[in-house]
């Protein structure tokens, strides 16, 4: 019963692995790799435009 559970947990992770960014709907490579770091799903050119522009 745990294992169902568990397939459709890791399921859920990878859909939120696609690279697809948040703010710009582009793929890309950098979009895990910020999501690991900071928690958000943006790539890394709308992480800079956020971090100069914070509106």
């Amino acid at each position: 019963m745990t294992n169902n559970f568990d397939e459709i947990k890791d399921q859920d992770n990878i859909e939120d692995l696609n690279n697809i960014c948040d703010e710009c709907k582009e793929e890309d490579e950098s979009v895990s790799q910020n999501l690991i770091l900071t928690g958000f799903k943006i790539c890394k050119s709308c992480r800079v435009s956020k971090t100069i522009f914070p509106i």
